[in-house]
């Protein structure tokens, strides 16, 4: 009953087809149901666990042929020290090291140490040589490492055992949504089904026992005769009944014990019947405000469970880094004085 599938994201691969959906913020997703339900539009864009910065200019909704552009967070801790706290999607702390040693070795970058300090929280130290711009450096690092990546999403979905690719996660929450409510109409028919046999035989067994039909079997000396005594002693109490009496209600009624009998309390059995016809009337109310229900269990969600499911990844739009001005360069030069050169 809520877009798992947009909140945790999925990805697969089988013969000629592939899916690629990122994962979406709790809050953000209710949030965009609740504005779907109300006839109002909405923009969702995805939020990774581990965080980060991400670029969604070009996210198209998740269709084929968009881009997300996502970095780690990198800051400076001191003139010689950059430190790494949060990593783009799809990156581990070690590939991300990895990466930027690849980067050293090859001349991209310069490095002095690494120290990966991650424990509960991530947290890279990458210290540099004296000397070098960190500013530059943290260029260099999201031109050369996997401080930065490129996400291509791709929105194929099953539906009814065939793949098909949805209209966006824009469409895909729509359905979501609209699957949701009618679940809630399942499940709101179901329990005033439940509720009216509550009522039913609550009502039933109020006239049973009230009206001493339990005595019109004394005589009965056969199965049948005691279903149709019974059943002639009902008729003139059921026409409020809102179904038929069946031979299961009044087998039911047969099994009634007589201690129930001798202890039954009138008033109680009304007060349970009110009740129940409460419990209709409520879930019939519902019923007729169906988006209004809907809309409340989508609130109730976010109260609940939204505490601590707030937005991880920063949404920034990004400037190109030209990496011919950020490379390191490590070209010696010498000079021969006597020649001149």
């Amino acid at each position: 009953m809520f877009p798992l599938l947009l909140a945790q994201g999925g990805e697969g691969i089988a013969v000629g087809l592939s899916t690629k959906i990122l994962p979406h913020n709790f809050i953000e997703l209710i949030d965009a149901s609740i504005k779907h339900l109300q006839g109002k539009r909405f923009t969702i864009l995805p939020d990774f666990p581990t965080a980060g910065i991400a670029d969604f200019s070009n996210y198209n909704d998740g269709l084929r042929g968009g881009k997300v552009r996502v970095r780690s967070k990198i800051s400076q801790l001191d003139k010689n020290t950059l430190v790494i706290t949060e990593l783009p999607f799809g990156t581990t702390t070690s590939s991300l090291i990895d990466s930027i040693l690849k980067a050293n070795d090859k001349g991209k970058i310069k490095v002095k140490k690494i120290e990966d300090n991650t424990a509960a929280e991530v947290e890279i130290l990458v210290h540099l040589p004296s000397g070098l711009s960190p500013d530059k450096t943290i260029d260099a690092l999201y031109a050369f490492t996997s401080c930065e990546s490129s996400i291509s999403p791709l929105g194929c979905v099953i539906e009814d055992n065939k793949p098909l690719f949805v209209g966006g996660v824009t469409e895909m929450l729509r359905r979501s949504t609209d699957n949701t409510v009618d679940l809630l109409k399942q499940e709101l028919e179901i329990r005033l089904g439940e509720f009216e046999e509550q009522w039913h035989f609550a009502s039933l067994e109020r006239i049973f026992i009230e009206n001493r039909i339990y005595r019109d079997i004394e005589e009965e000396e056969t199965w049948p005769g005691v279903i149709n005594a019974i059943d002639k002693g009902l008729q003139p109490h059921i026409k409020h009944l809102k179904r038929a009496v069946t031979e299961e209600d009044i087998t039911r009624l047969t099994e009634i014990r007589i201690k129930r009998i001798s202890k039954f309390d009138i008033d109680k059995a009304q007060q349970k019947i009110d009740a129940l016809e409460d419990q209709i009337a409520e879930i019939k109310h519902h019923l007729a405000n169906l988006i209004d229900y809907a809309v409340a269990y989508f609130t109730r969600l976010k109260k609940e469970y939204g505490e601590g499911r707030e937005r991880k990844t920063e949404i920034r739009v990004f400037d190109d880094v030209d990496a011919t001005k950020v490379v390191i360069r490590n070209t010696k030069l010498y000079v021969n004085r006597e020649e001149g050169l």
